[in-house]
C-alpha cells in the first residue's frame, strides 16, 4: 500500500471548517512531535497497539542517542467530556477495530458514514486522515479495520504513506514555527538575484564562508551549535550518476576544507558504525528539480565530537545545475530530534531560478 490509500479521505462526509480568517475556534494543544492514541485501555497490548508503536513510536536510526519517530501518549475515554478534551489534540490517533464494542469503536462508526464502513469491513480501506476537524491546526488519523490481527498488519504494511502524512504536515508547521520568529530575506534575495538559487535563511544565522560556488553560514550558541553549508556546480546535465556513495564521498570532501574544527587538522566526516545508520532517499518533489535527502551522524576527526546531519542534493534538469544543502549540529546536552526537522522544514524551502545561465 502507498500514499493513495489517503485519497478515500476525500468522500468522508464530515464537516470541515477551513483554517482561515474566519475560523474563531481555539488553537489545538500538544507538541508538534507528540501523538494521542485513542484506544480501548484493554487493548493498549494489543497487535494494534504495538503495531502503532513499531511505525508511529519507531526510534529514528539517524540519530546520535535514542529518540522515538513520535513520542505516543495512550489515552481513553469514559464520557462525553474526556471525548471533547481529547479532541483538542494537536496530533491524535483513533484506533479500533470496527465492529468492536469499545467507545473508541462507537465513537468511529458515528464519524464515519456508512458508505466508509461497508468499505472497511471488505477491506478496501482502514486509514483515513482528518484536517483541523475539531479544533485549528489538527491533524487527525483514524485507523480501523476488521480485527487486531487485520488492523495490525494494515498499518505495518503502510508504515511510510502513514508516517509520511503525519511527517509532512510537521515540515509545514515547523517552516511557520522557524521563521515566525525572524527571516532573513535579504539573504535569500541575494542568493536568488547573485546565483540564481535561494532557501529561506533563520534570522541569526551569520555568514562564515563565501566563495565562488560555495557558503557556509552558522548559528552558533553555547550548547547549540549548527550550520548550514552550501555548494552549487553548472554543467551537470543529469543526475544519473548520484547515488548514496557519490553523495557522502562529495559531501565528505566539501566539510573536510569548509567546516573545520579547532584542534589542527581536525574536520568534519561522515560517521560510518553499527550503531548508527546513514539513510539517503529521493525526494518526492511537487516540482521539475530531482532531489535527495540524507540523515546520519557525523565525528570530528581528531577530536571528540560528532551530532547529526541532514544533506540535500538537488538537481535542475533545466538549467543543468546541482547544488547541496548540508545541516548539522553539535549540542551534546539536548534532545537532536527537533532541530533535526528543523533542518528538514528548512532544506525543503529550497528553490532555483529555471531562467538562469552560467553568463548570468
Amino acid at each position: 500500500m502507498n500514499f493513495k490509500l489517503f485519497l478515500i479521505s476525500i468522500i468522508i462526509t464530515l464537516f470541515a471548517v477551513s483554517a482561515c480568517e474566519s475560523d474563531y475556534r481555539p488553537m489545538s494543544f500538544g507538541q508538534v512531535d507528540e501523538v494521542i492514541v485513542v484506544m480501548d485501555s484493554t487493548n493498549w497490548d494489543s497487535e494494534t497497539a504495538l503495531a502503532i508503536e513499531e511505525t508511529f513510536g519507531k526510534p529514528i536510526e539517524t540519530l546520535p542517542s535514542y529518540e522515538p519517530t513520535y513520542r505516543l501518549i495512550f489515552r481513553d475515554f469514559r464520557n462525553n467530556e474526556e471525548l471533547d478534551q481529547l479532541r483538542e489534540s494537536k496530533n491524535i490517533i483513533f484506533a479500533a477495530p470496527i465492529d468492536s464494542e469499545s467507545n473508541v469503536a462507537s465513537f468511529i462508526r458515528a464519524v464515519l458514514s456508512d458508505e466508509i464502513e461497508e468499505r472497511v469491513r471488505s477491506g478496501e480501506s482502514f486509514a483515513f486522515p482528518l484536517e483541523d476537524r475539531w479544533v485549528r491546526d489538527q491533524w487527525t488519523l483514524i485507523l480501523t479495520s476488521n480485527d487486531d490481527d487485520e488492523l495490525s498488519e494494515k498499518i505495518r504494511n503502510s508504515e511510510e504513506s502513514l508516517v509520511g502524512h503525519l511527517m509532512d504536515r510537521e515540515y509545514e508547521r515547523r517552516t511557520e514555527e522557524i521563521f515566525r520568529r525572524g527571516e532573513q530575506v535579504a539573504i535569500s534575495d541575494s542568493l536568488w538575484e547573485n546565483h540564481g538559487w535561494m532557501v529561506r535563511m533563520q534570522h541569526d544565522y551569520i555568514e562564515t564562508v563565501d566563495t565562488t560556488n560555495v557558503k557556509v553560514w552558522r548559528r552558533s550558541l553555547p550548547d547549540n551549535d549548527r550550520w548550514l553549508l552550501a555548494w552549487w556546480k553548472d554543467d551537470v546535465p543529469s543526475a544519473d550518476f548520484i547515488d548514496q556513495e557519490w553523495i557522502n564521498a562529495t559531501r565528505d570532501s566539501l566539510l573536510q576544507k569548509y567546516v573545520q574544527g579547532t584542534r589542527e587538522g581536525s574536520y568534519i566526516t561522515t560517521e560510518y558504525s553499527d550503531q548508527r545508520s546513514v539513510i539517503t532517499s529521493e525526494m518526492d518533489l511537487d516540482s521539475r528539480l530531482t532531489g535527495f535527502e540524507t540523515l546520519g551522524t557525523w565525528r570530528m576527526t581528531n577530536d571528540f565530537m560528532g551530532g547529526p546531519f541532514v544533506n540535500f542534493f538537488y538537481h535542475d534538469p533545466e538549467t543543468e545545475r546541482l547544488f547541496m544543502l548540508e545541516y548539522g549540529q553539535f549540542a551534546p546536552s539536548v534532545g537532536k530530534r527537533r532541530f533535526v526537522r528543523q533542518f528538514r522544514a528548512m532544506g525543503r524551502t529550497f528553490e532555483a531560478d529555471s531562467t538562469w545561465n552560467s553568463v548570468n
